[in-house]
């Protein structure tokens, strides 16, 4: 069903495909707007309230009974989700800031700091990358991490010590810190 839809829709965007008409859509923006949401972050709400939609038509199931009021259910998890990640990246940056010398380095210095860490992660294997990301750029215990990726904790761990190691000596090695 999906794929047909795709098909037809290579060439002129047909607005039969679109699972939200345009009333739905304005009260998913209704919804994600008064949940909290930015407004610039508003269009990626709704087109996640479509996918998920589509991803249900495609799984097999059938489509929601009143599609109106389950896009608004959906549009108000999103916009708690939005609200948690904030939180995430506030007691993240929290920690951080924990843990920087109590003098301050100079706007330059960060940035340098920044750009060493990136090329760090950027030569990392992607296993280990992705253990470094999900523990600390998203917060995730070791556990969750361990199941998502469906892996043991030790396994996890040892990807996050070799991981942290890598990225230790590359910091020196550019005399970063």
């Amino acid at each position: 069903m999906l794929r047909g839809r795709i098909r037809r829709g290579r060439g002129a965007h047909v607005a039969d495909d679109d699972p939200l008409d345009a009333a739905q859509e304005r009260r998913v923006r209704a919804v994600l707007a008064l949940g909290g949401v930015p407004q610039a972050d508003l269009p990626d709400g709704v087109q996640q309230v479509r996918l998920r939609l589509l991803e249900r038509a495609a799984s097999g199931r059938e489509a929601p009974r009143d599609v109106s009021a389950w896009a608004a259910v959906v549009a108000s998890n999103l916009a708690m989700d939005w609200h948690r990640a904030r939180r995430r990246q506030e007691r993240l940056g929290e920690r951080l800031a924990a843990l920087r010398p109590a003098d301050h380095p100079s706007g330059e210095e960060t940035s340098l700091l920044s750009l060493a860490v990136a090329r760090g992660l950027d030569e990392l294997p992607d296993a280990q990358r992705q253990v470094v990301v999900l523990r600390f750029y998203a917060d995730l215990p070791v556990r969750s991490i361990a199941e998502q990726l469906g892996v043991p904790e030790g396994t996890v761990k040892s990807r996050l010590h070799t991981a942290v190691r890598a990225l230790r000596a590359r910091l020196h090695e550019d005399e970063v810190v």
